[in-house]
């Protein structure tokens, strides 16, 4: 038995979410919240049986794609009282991170 630990962007939520449905797993949702852009992310917790990893691992990869997002960048707070205009920088959104977990013990009651 494994846990699988999914780690989504929000606006890949509904797809993966019908799409797990579909394939016949269970699972549960956790709202989370990206470090670097401090954007909403969804986290699944998956436990499935390890043949059936395959599987899980295709369906997470078609429906959670990578893309490009401009974001403002501020500097380092460098104690200077210098005049800063942001600059907008493309940074890789999306996309899904897995964390495959052995599972000693599994009930359900």
């Amino acid at each position: 038995m494994k846990l699988v630990v999914c780690i989504v962007h929000n606006r890949d939520r509904g797809r993966i979410t019908d799409e797990l449905v579909k394939a016949g797993f269970k699972f549960t949702v956790i709202g989370s919240t990206g470090g670097f852009l401090r954007e909403g992310n969804t986290t699944f917790l998956v436990g499935t049986e390890e043949a059936d990893l395959p599987v899980l691992k295709q369906v997470i990869a078609e429906n959670c794609q990578s893309r490009e997002q401009l974001v403002n960048v501020a500097p380092f707070d460098s104690g200077a009282a210098t005049p800063f205009v942001p600059t907008a920088v493309k940074v890789p959104v999306g996309g899904a991170v897995i964390f495959v977990l052995n599972v000693a013990e599994f009930e359900r009651f």
